[in-house]
């Protein structure tokens, strides 16, 4: 684990290779057309570089499409079209299903738990050696969601018996685990989520915690909204960089980046939570739609057929397995904080 003080120290002690006027532009591509996660995400990011590098380095912010298609941030950054990306790992499960442990997955950490695997545990080490190995980038950690809403649907959703024959907008590791349960899953870029649910091209979508949902209307034109959220816990973006956009970069400024991201990690859990606490509010005040509560026996049955999963996944894939059993040992032995400590909001 580095700290923030010894990053500072030892940006002390590193030659400039660029002189102090040189600034260094580099475009981010996003998934995101709006909203809270390019608003509080990617662009927190690109103002805590400009800030804390005194303006070396300055990062524009695309939204989704402009710079390759919104699903296909991490190759757009792997070909150069753009410098890097604001990406989230659960849109490349199809490269590789170990995104899904990074990105966020039905079996995985919370907010915290994400946070404390990847700065008190190997986290952090394994995420940077995969993108590298796997997507040839280089990936920073600049962001935890919330946990999400399980889905805004045309029908009530308690039950594993209930999502049987149920047509979802989804996507990682919830697209494969979900039709385990029964269900029918489609993949679709944000772009096309609220319309696919209002003309009931699908039954229910899941997409956000409350403060993004409330954004995007979802409770006006689904009757039902069903908490918490089984399919993501919580989800963790990183900035991945072209490799030789990464290179133009000072050594100083990039530990600067590194930092960033660190600060980033607050920022985004902060705002988040905040936003969905007011939202939530709002939802539960005024909203048409019926906040509807999951029984027991549906966390069962999806914390079953995500292991079930998870299982599948690490006897054919190498990574996989690394990363499942680092994160599941991680777990595993914090578990005791449950123990002394009261959960977040729960007093």
């Amino acid at each position: 684990m580095i700290g923030a003080a010894a990053i500072l120290a030892s940006i002390a002690l590193t030659p400039a290779t660029a002189s102090a006027e040189e600034t260094i532009e580099l475009n981010m591509a996003t998934p995101w057309s709006g909203g809270h996660w390019l608003e509080i995400g990617a662009n927190s990011y690109a103002k805590i570089v400009e800030q804390i590098t005194d303006g070396r380095v300055k990062i524009n912010v695309f939204p989704a499409g402009t710079l390759g298609p919104a699903l296909k941030v991490t190759e757009t950054v792997q070909m150069g079209i753009a410098d890097m990306g604001h990406a989230w790992g659960g849109y490349d499960w199809s490269v590789d299903r170990t995104s899904a442990l990074f990105g966020g997955w039905p079996g995985g950490p919370n907010p915290e738990e994400y946070m404390m695997w990847l700065y008190n545990g190997n986290g952090l080490a394994l995420w940077k050696e995969w993108r590298d190995d796997v997507f040839d980038v280089v990936a920073i950690p600049c962001g935890v969601t919330e946990t999400e809403i399980f889905m805004h649907a045309h029908k009530p959703v308690r039950t594993p018996e209930d999502l049987q024959g149920l047509k979802l907008r989804t996507s990682s590791a919830w697209a494969e685990i979900a039709p385990k349960l029964g269900a029918s899953t489609v993949v679709l870029p944000g772009s096309e989520v609220f319309s696919a649910l209002e003309r009931k091209v699908v039954d229910a979508i899941e997409w956000g915690g409350p403060g993004g949902n409330l954004q995007e209307g979802f409770d006006k034109i689904a009757p039902y909204m069903m908490m918490p959220g089984l399919h993501s816990p919580s989800a963790v973006h990183d900035c991945i960089f072209n490799k030789a956009a990464w290179e133009r970069i000072p050594e100083k400024d990039q530990k600067l980046l590194e930092l960033a991201g660190k600060m980033t990690m607050l920022e985004t859990y902060l705002g988040y939570a905040k936003m969905d606490i007011a939202a939530y509010q709002q939802m539960k005040e005024s909203s048409p739609a019926e906040i509807v509560l999951v029984e027991d026996s549906l966390v069962k049955a999806v914390g079953e057929a995500s292991d079930e999963w998870a299982e599948e996944q690490a006897a054919n894939n190498a990574w996989f397995k690394k990363v499942y059993e680092d994160q599941a040992a991680f777990l595993d032995s914090i578990s005791g904080l449950s123990e002394f400590r009261f959960a977040p909001g729960s007093r």
